[in-house]
């Protein structure tokens, strides 16, 4: 990702400071305007009490007025039933596969563990294959937002489907939350 990142950032010629950091241990000699955690990211942390240190380290790292920015998936999309085998085909016609299939699911720690199975498939036959242990948890918009306001933020806003000014609906696929660092 970020040799990819690097690459889009030199075609289109803009300034360039990557590294690579937990969330847990990430640190800044400057504060930031805004930090954005897109696609649910902020979800591969787990532990509850770790989480909250992670949001309380982002509020410590924007500059007085900045905002937080992070994306969830709601619990609908996180305790769904596993779907159908994924595939894409590649350039050269290979053809990459993933199957996910749910073997843990914590209601009391609000997580789910699943194994992601990546298959690369070329002329019928298999040539690479990888498992990952793939955990998530999921927050609700209420316990969230307590979440963020418990760590120092303020104007704590939430949208569904990334639609500006629209309160979430149980059938969105993403929810948003906007928080600011008070001045």
């Amino acid at each position: 990702m970020l040799s990819h990142c690097r690459d889009e950032c030199c075609k289109r010629n803009l300034p360039l400071n990557l590294t690579r950091q937990t969330f847990e241990e990430f640190s800044y000699d400057k504060n930031f305007a805004t930090i954005v955690i897109p696609a649910g990211s902020f979800q591969l942390v787990t532990d509850e009490a770790a989480a909250v240190a992670v949001l309380k380290r982002f509020y410590d790292h924007l500059a007085p007025n900045g905002r937080l920015i992070i994306d969830l998936d709601p619990i609908g999309g996180i305790l769904a039933p596993s779907g159908p085998i994924r595939s894409w085909t590649t350039e050269n016609g290979d053809l990459l596969t993933l199957t996910d299939n749910r073997v843990e699911t914590n209601y009391l720690l609000q997580t789910t563990l699943s194994h992601s199975r990546y298959e690369h498939w070329r002329d019928g036959a298999l040539i690479a294959t990888e498992l990952d242990l793939f955990k998530l948890r999921w927050w609700g918009v209420n316990k969230f937002r307590l979440a963020l306001e418990a760590v120092g933020f303020s104007d704590v806003h939430v949208l569904g489907n990334y639609q500006h000014a629209r309160a979430p609906q149980p059938e969105d696929e993403i929810f948003t939350f906007e928080a600011r660092r008070a001045i």
